[in-house]
């Protein structure tokens, strides 16, 4: 199948390596602001108008890697081609435009998957099938923390000139908007939030929030909630999902998912503690970061070919947003 590759920083170029790897052609539509070096692009044909690679090439897929507030420019025009597209997160910075691009992609059967690369955790995974069978009961509270030290980030750029430190699509809500995707994929619709956000540090941003605290509530009684900073040093990930029947538990440090849980029911008094049972489910040998952009590349390759569905559609993209801006508004 033929690619077009749209935004050639550095998940674009992570996208492109996949892509190559799993024995695809690519076609890179560039706008030649790309802050990276080109050596690894040498040899592959340029394009610099997506309308004339649309037409030209006739691609299956197309992936839009560009700076948020871009997303759409990419995406709508692809939609109307038909083609599969690999919409990177947040699917934009704002919900305009979204309706459209949902009814162009109904129109001519563009299949869309939006960028949430951990849906393909198998920690997270494991859980979700965990929390399905009903392992752990009744799930009654959810806590992610997510921080990182946003200067090193990227250390190829200055993380003040960084989109995530920019006015308009920037900021830790938006650009660290993976727990407001994963927790709906694990525990279902979020009935109601609230934040609290600022610029607590003295980081240079352009009026960006670099510290949230955003409250959930489910649609299934549950409550909990996520913790996003740019300030931590070293940078952590956490989650824990507690219920009547046990406890889950996951850092990203070690990747691997525990399972807590004693034989004692629950509410019933003991005067001494029960005994704990802990299952580890380990990541597997040699597993990285990288393993989850290449699954879902493979999932992305196999949505091309219409043989499976998109793990995570549009609609999940834009509940993200709405989650994301609904917290800014609230944290304002």
């Amino acid at each position: 199948m033929k690619f077009l590759i749209v935004g050639l920083g550095s998940i674009g170029r992570r996208h492109l390596r996949h892509l190559l790897a799993l024995g695809e052609d690519v076609v890179l539509v560039r706008s030649g602001r790309a802050t990276l070096p080109d050596d690894e692009l040498d040899g592959l044909p340029v394009e610099t108008d997506l309308e004339t690679a649309l037409r030209r090439h006739r691609p299956d897929g197309v992936v839009v890697a560009t700076p948020t507030a871009l997303h759409l420019e990419a995406a709508l025009p692809a939609a109307r081609a038909g083609c599969a597209i690999l919409l990177e997160k947040p699917v934009s910075h704002t919900l305009e435009g979204l309706d459209e691009l949902e009814r162009a992609a109904a129109r001519s059967g563009s299949r869309i998957l939006v960028g949430f690369q951990f849906r393909y955790h198998p920690s997270l995974v494991k859980a979700q099938q965990l929390i399905a069978s009903g392992a752990l009961g009744q799930v009654l509270t959810v806590h992610a923390h997510w921080g990182e030290y946003l200067p090193q980030w990227h250390p190829w750029e200055d993380y003040r000139c960084s989109y995530a430190a920019q006015i308009g699509a920037g900021g830790v809500i938006r650009t660290l908007v993976h727990p407001l995707d994963y927790l709906r994929y694990l525990l279902g619709e979020v009935a109601s939030l609230w934040a609290f956000a600022g610029h607590l540090s003295p980081l240079e941003l352009d009026g960006v929030e670099d510290v949230a605290e955003i409250g959930l509530r489910f649609a299934n009684g549950a409550i909990g909630g996520v913790h996003l900073n740019y300030v931590q040093r070293p940078p952590r990930h956490t989650l824990e999902i507690v219920g009547t029947e046990g406890t889950l538990r996951w850092e990203q440090e070690d990747g691997a998912l525990y399972h807590l849980s004693v034989s004692q029911p629950f509410g019933a008094y003991s005067p001494e503690p029960p005994p704990v049972h802990r299952e580890v489910y380990p990541l597997p040998e040699g597993f990285s970061r990288d393993a989850l952009f290449r699954a879902q590349m493979t999932h992305f390759l196999a949505v091309a070919r219409g043989q499976e569905e998109p793990r995570c559609t549009l609609e999940d993209g834009i509940r993200a947003l709405e989650l994301a801006l609904t917290a800014l508004e609230s944290g304002q």
